[in-house]
């Protein structure tokens, strides 16, 4: 569920073309606001994806994760039913949970009084309703759970998810999605700072570029089947990939305003860590998916992890994310769908609207679709309050 196409293959088109989905925001008047443009998902129709009486219990983000998880299932051909009880769970990522339902409901209270409050605030605001509604849709009772690590949150899900198949889960529908396009989560991502103020969506989110002036919020994200490989093999199922390697680290910035450097950045570990995991070299990896924070501060620092790791413009990297804004949770999570494509098809995709790359970014930045052999893809993605994590896509089935 994409700002810039809807269900795999029509995202994917469109980020190989560089379509972009960034543009005016619609779903409110933003005309008051100092920033007025975000990475809408168009074109989603509410009652095309759910029956009619889940909408007055949803907020628009359990509403994409629901169409979401439907279409993982569908493409796995993975019946949850034909499954052992409890053998399939869901662990997704979330950072603002269900802020429009929220902001619905303390508006009805403030202006009409409490009895004209949803029973159902009582859990669609919260940041694990998307796992429990794809939960309850799909009868999934195994081991499931939510992480909050803002863009991070993507990788840490499947990396939980993970664990729980190594327990002995048999799937795992995984990922992260998120939308807080309304004015009270506008005041929040405003309040947090981080925003670019350019309006002209060509040239407000520009990762390692010298114009550089911050991000664009977009809303969606993607949601994935997980399961082990020898089961995926005997059923005979369509693999996009394999998720090998997988780290977390941790920066403590010293004060809240303090901006990321190079100088106590530990990206670097975390992508060391997972490629230790995943039995892999630097020089086994083909392609990098960027964090991308589009700050001066933030690129410059990733950049010096990116060559500590593979040396100056040692590596493809991209951010496909220029053409959605920053997704929050669902951020990385479409960065590793972006990455199994990237590996079926033997092609990088491009940055867009970065230009004139800075001298402290040495990096090999892919701004056209690039045809390449591409083995091993390493995901980074770091996530407000000093959150690092790093995954591996690997080409194949796998071992394991």
């Amino acid at each position: 569920m994409a700002p810039n196409g809807l269900g795999t293959e029509a995202w994917w088109a469109a980020v190989l073309a560089g379509t972009s989905g960034i543009g005016p925001l619609t779903r409110f008047d933003a005309a008051r606001y100092p920033v007025k443009i975000a990475g809408e998902v168009d074109g989603f129709v509410d009652t095309d994806h759910l029956p009619s009486r889940l909408l007055p219990q949803t907020d628009r983000v359990t509403r994409l994760s629901l169409a979401a998880a439907r279409q993982a299932l569908d493409d796995s051909g993975c019946d949850p039913a034909a499954l052992p009880a409890h053998q399939a769970g869901v662990v997704t990522a979330s950072s603002a949970g269900g802020f429009e339902f929220g902001q619905r409901e303390l508006q009805a209270l403030w202006s009409k009084g409490g009895q004209h409050v949803s029973a159902y605030q009582s859990f669609a605001w919260f940041y694990a309703v998307n796992t429990g509604q794809i939960s309850i849709r799909h009868g999934l009772r195994g081991s499931s759970g939510v992480v909050v690590t803002e863009q991070a949150g993507g990788l840490d899900a499947l990396a939980h998810a993970r664990r729980q198949i190594r327990k002995g889960s048999h799937i795992m529908i995984t990922g992260g999605v998120d939308s807080a396009l309304c004015p009270w989560g506008w005041a929040a991502h405003l309040a947090g700072g981080g925003l670019s103020r350019v309006n002209d969506p060509t040239r407000a989110y520009l990762p390692f570029d010298t114009a550089a002036s911050g991000h664009v919020v977009g809303e969606g994200g993607a949601l994935f089947v997980l399961e082990a490989a020898p089961a995926a093999r005997a059923r005979g199922a369509r693999s996009y990939g394999t998720f090998t390697g997988y780290a977390a680290t941790f920066d403590a910035p010293a004060t809240v305003d303090t901006p990321l450097t190079a100088d106590g950045c530990r990206l670097a570990d975390a992508a060391r860590l997972a490629l230790a995991d995943a039995g892999l070299n630097t020089g086994d990896i083909d392609v990098v998916f960027a964090d991308a924070a589009g700050t001066r501060g933030a690129d410059a620092a990733e950049a010096a992890a990116l060559t500590a790791l593979f040396g100056p413009h040692g590596v493809p990297v991209t951010a496909p994310k220029t053409m959605t804004g920053r997704l929050l949770a669902g951020g990385a999570a479409l960065d590793v769908a972006a990455a199994l494509l990237s590996l079926r098809d033997q092609v990088v995709p491009p940055t867009v609207h970065t230009r004139d790359l800075a001298d402290d970014c040495p990096i090999d930045l892919v701004t056209t679709a690039r045809p390449a052999r591409l083995r091993h893809a390493l995901v980074l993605a770091r996530g407000r309050g000093g959150f690092n994590s790093a995954a591996v896509l690997s080409h194949g089935p796998g071992p394991h």
